[in-house]
């Protein structure tokens, strides 16, 4: 399994996010710039991260882009769900409409379900928090280059 680039770079994304915000607001061009991800992308990822209330939008004076609940309270699950819909490591679990060839006679399909909720839960323990700790030498670098 390998997480397809968009899910990559919303994780990235969040992380730049939760370092930014704490309370204030950042806008989708400084998430790109910190991030050196190009800014169309980055306005994909935030819509889809707003549709699945990871981010509020705020508009007007002052406005931008902020966490909709706290750093803590956002799992990496989260976030990959967000962009590539429920957790699922095979088709035929996953509701979608997929037909396979030995869905009658598989011996591994009751087993999936269990697979997919061990999978999914060990992405849930990981916070957009831990995330954004796993890199404070680049967060102390960019403090002291806004207070310069």
């Amino acid at each position: 399994m390998r997480l397809s680039n968009l899910a990559d770079y919303a994780v990235v994304t969040m992380t730049a996010a939760a370092g930014r915000c704490g309370g204030g607001r950042v806008s989708a061009a400084d998430l790109a710039q910190e991030t050196g991800l190009p800014g169309p992308t980055v306005q994909k990822i935030v819509s889809k991260l707003t549709a699945a209330s990871l981010l509020r939008s705020v508009r007007g004076a002052g406005g931008g882009l902020q966490l909709a609940r706290p750093a803590a309270a956002i799992t990496l699950a989260d976030i990959v769900e967000a962009i590539e819909g429920p957790i699922a490591l095979a088709a035929c679990v996953d509701g979608s409409a997929q037909e396979c060839g030995l869905e009658h006679s598989c011996a591994v399909r009751p087993h999936w379900p269990i697979i997919n909720n061990a999978l999914r839960g060990a992405l849930a323990d990981i916070s957009l928090t831990q995330l954004s700790r796993l890199a404070p030498e680049k967060n102390q670098q960019k403090h002291q280059q806004e207070l310069a």
